[in-house]
């Protein structure tokens, strides 16, 4: 088959990756990538060939190309997304689709009309802890789920909010559960669905300079589905992440998995349950001066390429893309209320 070209708009430390799984891989290509910066063209243009300092010189060039990743600020994800569906390609968008449910609708009715595919990045599913939490949920290993809960404490300080940048900015950044957590709160999605009676409350304690949100909160939901849940989350910690983990009380059990990036079982309790061995999990991304989650990005790729190939389901599509931005936006609007 014929190799799957790409393009990589946003050549920042998640565009890198992008680019690099792109050239990696054997099935694909690596066309152009697209970025503001001038230092970021000048490296890119050590990698790629066609190098463009915006969407708009890079859709005008018309090329032969089959996927544009968006791997920008937050904020341009949908608008960015709209313009390559427009000119026929498919799109793959960084976490988060949107920070609107609403821009994100738009996405998705402009993908319906041209016929093209949007792909989500949600990397966390593919981490071991993850893929075996799922199997034994959907197993009804726990049988009835009765609480779940979602810690997420890492550091962002000044080494991560930079003068002048757009993180830390409520148009381009958005917020911690967008940026930092929105994958961990995918997980709890993916897990055990959809949220309600929502309540919560939040505080911005060493981040009042360099963010235009809170830092720190509490919330607390019932599942649609069954069972209550919170998540606790604040980037104050400290020098380094702390944690990221989820722990859930069912009826035949109890489960936790924890770590900083939430790869490592903590703890595991069912009744007439052998835990299997589960493969190692891949180190975080390293980004210099602080850690992301885990370094999953190539499995992402490998399913574009065989989804246009015709080989497999699309992992995470665009619909469950835009239920976790709502899920987070109802979220900030309880916290917002101060509902406790």
């Amino acid at each position: 088959m014929k190799k799957i070209k790409f393009a990589v708009v946003g050549y920042g430390h998640i565009g890198k990756k992008h680019a690099a799984m792109v050239a990696g891989n054997p099935d694909s290509e690596l066309v152009a990538i697209v970025d503001s910066n001038e230092e970021a063209r000048k490296i890119a243009n050590e990698n790629c060939d066609r190098v463009y300092e915006s969407i708009d010189q890079f859709i005008a060039d018309d090329l032969d190309i089959d996927v544009v990743n968006i791997c920008t600020p937050n904020g341009h994800h949908c608008d960015m997304a709209i313009k390559s569906l427009e000119k026929r390609y498919h799109v793959i968008l960084e976490k988060p689709m949107g920070l609107t449910r609403a821009e994100c609708e738009t996405v998705i009715f402009k993908s319906l009309q041209a016929s093209r595919n949007v792909f989500c990045v949600k990397q966390n599913r593919y981490s071991p802890t993850s893929a075996w939490l799922k199997e034994i949920i959907e197993e009804e290993a726990l049988g009835e789920v009765y609480l779940v809960q979602l810690n997420c404490y890492w550091n962002r300080d000044a080494r991560y909010y930079k003068k002048g940048g757009w993180k830390g900015t409520k148009e381009l950044d958005g917020g911690i559960l967008f940026t930092q957590f929105s994958h961990f709160v995918d997980i709890m999605y993916w897990l055990f669905g959809d949220i309600k009676n929502i309540r919560g409350r939040a505080a911005n304690f060493n981040h009042k300079e360099s963010t235009e949100f809170d830092d720190s909160g509490i919330v607390n939901f019932d599942f649609v589905n069954g069972g209550i849940g919170s998540i606790n989350f604040s980037t104050s910690v400290w020098g380094a992440n702390m944690e990221s983990s989820i722990a859930v009380i069912g009826e035949k059990g109890s489960v936790k998995i924890s770590g900083q990036y939430m790869d490592q079982v903590a703890h595991v309790n069912i009744e007439d349950y052998t835990m299997p061995q589960l493969p190692p999990p891949n180190p975080p991304n390293d980004y210099g001066d602080y850690k992301g989650s885990a370094a999953n990005h190539h499995y992402v790729i490998q399913n574009v390429i065989e989804v246009l190939q015709g080989k497999a389901m699309i992992s995470t599509n665009a619909l469950e893309g835009m239920k976790v931005v709502e899920m987070i936006e109802r979220m900030y609007e309880a916290m917002d209320n101060r509902s406790y």
